[in-house]
């Protein structure tokens, strides 16, 4: 079997790295390229390091479609792939055109709660609404086109079906994965002060990183002790930055930009703080779980796909700042009964977040598809 995989880039991105999870583990039975058309590579030497073969199909300006079209209609011609799975959104409609062009299937993702009202909302706040409309109609005018979807929640599935117009039947959930022999049990650090927040992900609004902000600086005129490191990048890292010089946290909020395998930066914490306004199946909250830190999330659907309430994690109303802020507290108060709830979170996710078994349940999936087009090729 053989599966081209495209994506944007190969950025820092959480689907970007839950590819690499997947597609390394996949059967040797499995051949497998990934394709990415536009800058960013990040991730390209974890890819090099896991032994995927990888193809930059280069793009030049951000909606130049008809190009990256054209080059991946040339390489399937070249390798004939037996199906395609695309993910985010450039990808998704050059993927989808030269599928269809060159009779290719294509699996389609849900990787993000791209139409729910949190999104719609950002997009009018910003004045961009007639730029996401004109996106959502190009979408679901190709949606038609993937002869399957897997998406990375229910949640999410749900929000994005409707959107698209796309029916059940034609949806694969397969959660996200990480390999568990990478995350050791995760232990306490020395006992506070100083206590020690920690956010890994990219540096966006929609992270909820304002109210983490608010929250914190608020929290420790109570706490001065406390602590936040920031890991990860993006272009609201110059507002926070600012933020954290006006109110003088310079020497308490360290941002220390983006590293590989930001899990690791978990063991050197005692809590992680994860307040997005909407997400995909994040896998930075997975990692978090199977770490067994304690954690805080927002309460939105995907993150209770992952954690229960007050069981596994202690959540709070989005956009919050005041409820976050009243978790932290009591976060640091009752520290010994949240730690017992980490070593909850991370029994559960060992149970249903192992790689080995994520990446055999899309390696069967597309195999599936690949024999249901046999079949029907042999009844012509």
């Amino acid at each position: 079997m053989k599966v081209f995989f495209t994506l944007d880039s190969l950025a820092m991105g959480g689907t970007e790295r839950s590819t690499l999870d997947i597609v390394s583990h996949f059967s040797k039975d499995t051949d497998v390229r990934v394709i990415y058309f536009y800058p960013g590579d990040d991730l390209k030497a974890a890819y090099l390091k896991a032994g995927i073969s990888l193809l930059h199909l280069p793009v030049k300006g951000r909606r130049n479609f008809i190009s990256g079209i054209r080059q991946l209609i040339r390489l399937i011609k070249k390798e004939k792939p037996d199906i395609m799975v695309s993910s985010i959104s450039r990808a998704d409609i050059i993927t989808r055109i030269a599928g269809r062009l060159t009779k290719t299937p294509v699996i389609g993702t849900f990787v993000n709660d791209t139409y729910g009202a949190s999104r719609i909302a950002e997009q009018k706040a910003r004045n961009t609404y007639l730029k996401f409309l004109y996106s959502w109609f190009i979408d679901k005018r190709t949606s038609r086109i993937p002869k399957y979807w897997v998406s990375n929640c229910n949640s999410i599935a749900t929000s994005n079906k409707t959107a698209l117009g796309i029916r059940d039947h034609k949806i694969k959930v397969i959660y996200r994965g990480r390999d568990t022999t990478q995350f050791a049990e995760w232990q306490s650090p020395a006992t506070p002060p100083p206590f020690q927040f920690v956010f890994v992900g990219r540096l966006m609004e929609r992270k909820g990183l304002q109210e983490l902000l608010m929250a914190f600086h608020q929290l420790r005129k109570k706490h001065p002790e406390i602590r936040l490191d920031i890991y990860g990048s993006g272009a609201y890292g110059k507002w926070m930055l600012e933020y954290i010089q006006e109110n003088q946290l310079d020497d308490v909020v360290i941002m220390h930009g983006a590293v590989i395998n930001g899990f690791k930066k978990l063991y050197e914490a005692h809590c992680f703080l994860f307040p997005s306004w909407y997400e995909g199946f994040s896998g930075a909250l997975v990692e978090a779980m199977l770490a067994g830190i304690p954690i805080i999330a927002s309460d939105i659907t995907m993150n209770r796909e992952a954690v229960t309430p007050d069981q596994t994690a202690l959540v709070f109303p989005v956009k919050d700042e005041h409820a976050l802020l009243q978790r932290m507290e009591q976060m640091m108060l009752h520290y010994q009964d949240m730690i017992s709830m980490g070593k909850r979170a991370r029994n559960e996710a060992l149970q249903r977040f192992d790689i080995q078994v994520i990446a055999s349940q899309y390696e069967q999936f597309l195999k599936s598809v690949i024999d249901e087009k046999v079949a029907v090729n042999e009844l012509i």
